[in-house]
């Protein structure tokens, strides 16, 4: 059972180097299994389907990330702080690791929906909690007087904190892939240096972002 767990781990973490250096159209089982070096049919006897396989692997980047978020928010307690840190973290891990990022999100390619796996939870058990952090912070951020400018009328129609952040989240996950794309150096006139951060302009679009689904920080 040892030898089956180690080779299984072995398997998620030869994926986890191809999709980093070769992205998620390198995934497949064959590709894996080489560069593991065990025979093509091996991954089957750990991973019933692809799509479980790539779940698997997706399940490390979600490990990574939250690391991260825990890392960012450690030493903040005001929530607006915390959602602005899991907001600058999420976009710099977004560019940083552009192949897993987007593995990670295409529920409509893993294994998310009604299987389950017989070596840990389904990837929706990853995600929702994530969501659900960020949904709380928005909550939290209404019910302080201090993160909404003292202008700021509280509107009967203002969406539930889901909806909030659902667009919130949309927003930076825009942010990251079209900055990735060059769209947004080109229509800001910034250079084109890859798909590394990009300093000021970059944490300047996280920062209205935030501002535009929260009303802007009181100073």
């Amino acid at each position: 059972m040892a030898q089956e767990d180690s080779l299984r781990e072995r398997l998620i973490g030869v994926g986890v180097d191809v999709v980093m250096t070769d992205g998620i159209a390198a995934l497949g089982l064959r590709e894996i299994a080489r560069r593991a070096g065990v025979s093509h049919g091996a991954p089957r006897r750990y991973f019933a389907t692809h799509h479980a396989l790539l779940s698997a692997i997706a399940q490390r980047g979600f490990a990574d990330l939250r690391a991260r978020f825990e890392a960012a928010t450690a030493a903040v307690t005001s929530p607006r702080d915390r959602l602005a840190a899991l907001a600058h973290t999420y976009v710099r891990y977004a560019l940083e690791h552009r192949g897993m990022f987007e593995l990670m999100f295409r529920h409509d390619l893993l294994d998310s929906g009604p299987h389950t796996s017989a070596h840990g939870p389904r990837l929706r058990e990853s995600t929702l909690p994530l969501f659900e952090t960020i949904v709380a912070l928005i909550a939290e951020c209404r019910t302080e007087p201090a993160g909404r400018r003292r202008d700021d009328v509280r509107s009967s129609a203002e969406p539930p904190p889901a909806v909030t952040a659902a667009a919130l989240w949309s927003n930076l996950h825009g942010i990251a892939q079209l900055w990735a794309w060059d769209s947004l150096r080109l229509a800001l006139g910034t250079p084109s240096a890859g798909p590394a951060p990009g300093g000021d302009h970059l944490e300047l679009l996280v920062t209205a972002a935030l501002d535009a689904h929260l009303g802007p920080a009181r100073a």
